[in-house]
């Protein structure tokens, strides 16, 4: 909103009309006339204006409403109304004239050079405050633009909100690029008010695009392409003129980012700025999640390094285990389970230590490796539930872990179970249950862990988990453990469709999750 206006001439007199005409287009602007209030209102309704020379006495209309009509819509509110009377000039007609909305108030005679300065003036203020009400407007929107960025989970979403937003703030065709952990380029543009859509890119395509345009001391570049060099660079783009965009990396990462506008009017000082500002929140974001992503699989890797990397092959038993992380913690967890053949008979475990850290999963490990140890002379359970419950409180006096031992003979069914604080296990199928609560977890104080002796029929399921798969936070543990109870009455014939189950029917969880199910086949 800058250089020539649109002003509306409202008069029903066409010499007056048309002598106010001529001093407006004197001045530079374009004019358009009206003879009564219900034109002008039409006039307004149907196109932009950007001031309004008000007549007080009208023959449909008086001015005054007109003018109240002009201030009441939401529309037409910002637009200044200057009203010229050549009867009502007294200062009570003036006062009348001014509160009832008008922005100035010319008596007549009026001299054409306080006109001029009058419309200027009006101009002048309206075209700054409508400035500012923009840039607050859009300031609101980057604002809003940039919570949505930080809570995206995805590199898919992230820039997807990101070019949807960008084209909102700026109210143009937008368009952005980033490299992903994989190597892959993504690209999604949109326009203002339209869904993103993703489109293929190259995995050099950031690359050539630096070495064109980038200057390497700085970290937020602007610049701005034409039609024919993007189009060399993307044969499937499809701006006609030239586009402005900025090249963004962080301080802690060498792969830039792109988000770029259509430049068709061009960018002002203001759109420059708050385009260079959505870039490095772009820029900043991305590299989050991509240290993030990094880091979850090397902790994903890290975990499963601990664990079992295949199933032992007992005679007589079907084992299905499972391993899930955190869907919103990159941290190694303390979650662990064990399959064991000792002679004829096989243990089986689950355990969990407190915590998410690189302690928790170093000191799961040593509890996992002091567990196997303990049965190398001996296999008694009790015994080795007391050794390791020493070894926690001597060497790791300020954790506590539980740990949950099953000892099976396949052949006779026999089995043996030992439970420091761990979720009973469940004995799954038909009238399902949970064995009774076991005794203190490891490292809480000196216990006496008893044994019970139970019998696992042919075909019979037992199931064991760690509290990840039960513990949330909108539901009691009581009603969950209750869930678990009822989805595991029925068994499939296929034990992995089973565990798989299971852990479907929880969805994603805030904690880690292991899972053992064995079956003792018929």
């Amino acid at each position: 909103m800058s250089g020539t206006a649109t002003v509306l001439v409202v008069d029903d007199t066409p010499t007056k009309r048309y002598i106010l005409s001529s001093w407006v287009r004197r001045a530079g602007h374009r004019v358009i006339e009206a003879g009564g209030g219900e034109e002008a209102l039409a006039t307004l309704a149907a196109q932009h204006v950007d001031l309004v020379i008000l007549d007080v006495r009208l023959p449909d209309i008086p001015g005054h409403e007109v003018c109240e009509r002009i201030k009441a819509d939401p529309a037409t509110a910002s637009i200044p109304v200057i009203q010229v009377s050549a009867n009502a000039i007294t200062v009570a007609d003036r006062a009348e004239g001014l509160e009832r909305g008008a922005d100035a108030y010319l008596a007549e005679p009026i001299e054409p050079a306080e006109f001029a300065a009058t419309v200027e003036a009006m101009l002048r203020y309206y075209r700054a405050r409508w400035r500012a009400e923009q840039m607050a407007e859009r300031l609101a929107r980057l604002a809003d633009v940039t919570l949505r960025i930080n809570e995206s989970e995805t590199f898919d979403e992230l820039l997807s909100v990101a070019v949807e937003g960008s084209a909102r703030v700026l109210g143009r065709f937008c368009g952005t690029l980033a490299l992903l952990p994989d190597g892959r380029t993504l690209r999604y543009r949109a326009r203002p008010g339209e869904p993103a859509t993703s489109h293929p890119a190259g995995p050099d395509l950031l690359d050539r695009l630096s070495r064109m345009v980038e200057r390497e001391a700085q970290r937020a570049h602007v610049f701005t392409l034409r039609a024919e060099e993007w189009r060399g660079l993307l044969p499937d783009v499809r701006i006609e003129g030239s586009s402005t965009g900025v090249l963004c990396r962080t301080k802690n990462s060498g792969l830039p980012i792109y988000l770029g506008v259509e430049n068709d009017p061009p960018l002002d000082v203001d759109e420059v700025n708050l385009l260079r500002q959505l870039g490095q929140e772009l820029a900043l974001a991305v590299a989050a999640l991509r240290a993030y992503t990094e880091e979850h699989a090397i902790a994903l890797t890290l975990q499963r390094s601990l664990l079992p990397t295949r199933i032992p092959e007992v005679p007589g038993l079907r084992v299905a285990m499972r391993y899930r992380p955190a869907a919103d913690n990159i941290e190694v967890g303390g979650d662990f389970y064990e399959v064991l053949p000792i002679g004829d008979r096989v243990l089986v475990a689950i355990g969990d230590v407190e915590g998410h850290s690189l302690h928790a999963a170093t000191v799961m490990a040593e509890l996992r490796h002091a567990m196997r140890a303990s049965f190398i002379g001996q296999v008694d359970l009790s015994a080795s539930l007391d050794l390791l419950n020493q070894m926690m409180r001597r060497y790791h006096p300020r954790m506590t872990a539980t740990l949950c031992l099953v000892l099976i003979d396949p052949a006779t069914g026999e089995v043996q179970v030992a439970n420091a604080g761990h979720i009973p296990p469940l004995f799954a199928g038909p009238g399902c249950a949970y064995h009774h609560l076991g005794n203190l977890l490891l490292g809480a104080l000196p216990e006496t862990y008893t044994v019970d002796r139970l019998k696992l029929p042919p075909g019979g399921t037992l199931l064991l988990f760690t509290d990840g798969l039960v513990e949330d936070r909108a539901v009691s543990l009581d009603e969950s453990m209750e869930k678990a109870r009822r989805l595991a009455e029925t068994v499939e014939d296929d034990l992995e469709e089973f565990a798989e189950r299971m852990l479907g029917a929880f969805g994603s969880r805030e904690d880690d999750v292991a899972l053992v199910a064995v079956r003792r086949e018929p």
